[in-house]
């Protein structure tokens, strides 16, 4: 068992954190593959080609914020440390730092701001509904991965029940 700090910078500070301690349940495999086909099949829907860009002005404001929240995600949670797969990788951290600090999700909030900017920018009904899809398809693939998170990590549950999960000032499970 190895030891590893413990990423939240509030309330527990610099504890250490036993990586390992509460193991995963038997990992759900195809169910966690399915929930990321699920999400690249929405997101490559929604830029395919066609349409007048941009149908709004709201278009790049949306697709812009959706980049710099997606980077300043990136820059707090290191590739290496996360799986494109709603299961904690082993040896992984919590981070709770950065824009993780504000919500459990930055990743899903950026993909969520980038594709509400591809879709208001091209303005098709049918754009619309492959939204509303990827963001079930987001919901439930934070469910899952919250599943997860809470069996990995033994402070999970005070992270989670001080910070929302997608909007900054919306709490919702």
């Amino acid at each position: 068992m190895t030891w590893r700090k413990f990423a939240c910078a509030e309330p527990v500070g610099r504890a250490m954190l036993r990586v390992g301690v509460r193991p995963l349940p038997p990992p759900i495999r195809m169910r966690s593959r399915l929930y990321v086909a699920a999400q690249f099949a929405c997101i490559a829907a929604l830029l395919l080609p066609g349409g007048g860009w941009p149908a709004s002005a709201l278009a790049l404001p949306l697709v812009a914020a959706g980049a710099v929240v997606g980077l300043w995600a990136l820059t707090a949670n290191r590739p290496g440390n996360f799986n494109i797969r709603p299961d904690p990788k082993d040896g992984g951290r919590l981070i709770c730092v950065g824009p993780y600090r504000h919500v459990r999700h930055p990743m899903y909030l950026a993909v969520l701001l980038f594709c509400a900017g591809v879709t208001v920018g091209f303005a098709d009904a049918w754009r619309w509904l492959a939204f509303a899809l990827l963001a079930l398809v987001l919901h439930l693939k934070a469910a899952f991965e919250e599943r997860a998170l809470a069996a990995r990590f033994p402070d999970y549950a005070a992270y989670a029940q001080r910070t929302p999960a997608l909007i900054p000032w919306l709490r919702w499970p």
